[in-house]
């Protein structure tokens, strides 16, 4: 048995953190799905950039005569759409089978909208009324600004995919965010089975402690955070408030690990896959990693529920001098910033690809 198929059986859900037309034509996407036991799959800003970029197959689409008084941005979305429409498809029997606990994919809002409330609401439901599909979630980020969005685009039963979360705390503001969402749908009399995940990245913690701390805490904050976050969790699942929704019809709203790749080159490259395994979780993950968990990867014992030995760990990084709280904030601000900076990337590719093509012809 693959190691991937072994995490996937402890309960952990594996989604591929990539989506190029190339992965889709060449039936790449769907033997990950039949070899890897990939069950759903996550994109970016920054991940689109890179696919337009680096292929020729979106060429077509962008110098279509009928395009070309559409704005670079709903030119993206229409592109994107396509995508993910046909990887949704190639998903939807997982959908099907796991009554929509499974399946998914995922598509973000404009990443210039991270702290306009409303109109990330406004984008939310377009885009999902524009992707037509059941097992499509629309991207938000997980700021002050994204939170009252989160519990709108819940209550409106748009499926979300909370985006830009680094700490427990924000984890937990944006749980909250999507039981205030479904105990409004309650209320009003809706089914309160509206979908969503609270992804929390992983791997950025220690790229930016990496030169702070002791060698012996290298790499080591990431895990501890998605330890002291997955007790939070635990917590949440067996709270009286989470109890009360789902007596009502409620899903649960599952932690997601995003940023899973390693980025130290002396580090294993499957640290995170195997530190965070856990039950009821998903690991959306880049497909060098996943490759390599399918590869060499193992699958011991899960994470502890009460989130093992997280604390003591933090509790040295404390002593070493790193203020989680304060860089969690700097960590979602960065991380904001650097899809704005994809984003930005990305129309104007769009634009000069289109451009370029149209003088060329």
């Amino acid at each position: 048995m693959k190691a991937t198929q072994a995490l996937h059986d402890l309960g952990q859900s594996l989604w591929l953190d990539n989506i190029t037309r190339e992965l889709l034509n060449s039936g790449t996407l769907k033997r990950y799905i039949d070899e890897l036991a990939v069950t759903g799959l996550t994109s970016n800003p920054t991940i689109f950039d890179q696919a337009i970029k680096n292929s020729a197959m979106y060429d077509a689409d962008i110098v279509r005569p009928e395009q070309a008084a559409v704005a670079p941005e709903d030119l993206f979305f229409e592109l994107a759409l396509a995508d993910l429409k046909r990887a949704a498809d190639l998903f939807r029997p997982v959908f099907d089978r796991t009554d929509g606990v499974d399946g998914w994919v995922s598509l973000e809002v404009s990443p210039l909208l991270a702290y306009d409330t409303g109109r990330t609401l406004a984008a939310a439901q377009d885009l999902h009324r524009r992707g037509g599909k059941p097992n499509l979630f629309i991207k938000i980020p997980g700021t002050p600004e994204g939170l009252p969005a989160i519990e709108a685009a819940i209550f409106a039963g748009v499926p979300v995919n909370v985006t830009l979360l680094f700490s427990r705390e924000q984890y937990l503001a944006a749980a909250d965010a999507y039981l205030r969402g479904v105990e409004r749908r309650i209320e009003a009399g809706l089914n309160p089975a509206v979908a969503s995940v609270a992804s929390v990245f992983v791997s950025r913690w220690d790229v930016a402690v990496s030169k702070k701390v002791p060698a012996d805490l290298v790499n080591r904050l990431g895990i501890a955070i998605g330890q002291r976050t997955y007790r939070a969790y635990r917590d949440l699942l067996a709270s009286a408030r989470f109890q009360r929704v789902a007596n009502a019809g409620a899903r649960a709203q599952r932690l997601l690990w995003a940023s899973t790749g390693t980025k130290d080159p002396k580090a294993s490259d499957i640290l995170y896959v195997k530190a965070l395994a856990a039950p009821f979780t998903v690991n959306t993950m880049p497909e060098g990693t996943l490759r390599a968990f399918g590869e060499h990867g193992e699958v011991g014992e899960p994470m502890a529920p009460d989130g093992g030995d997280g604390e003591a760990v933090l509790a040295r990084f404390k002593a070493a001098g790193i203020d989680v709280e304060a860089l969690a904030r700097q960590l979602q601000q960065e991380g904001a910033a650097s899809f704005v900076k994809s984003w930005d990337d990305l129309m104007g590719l769009v634009a000069s690809k289109r451009q370029a093509m149209r003088k060329a012809s």
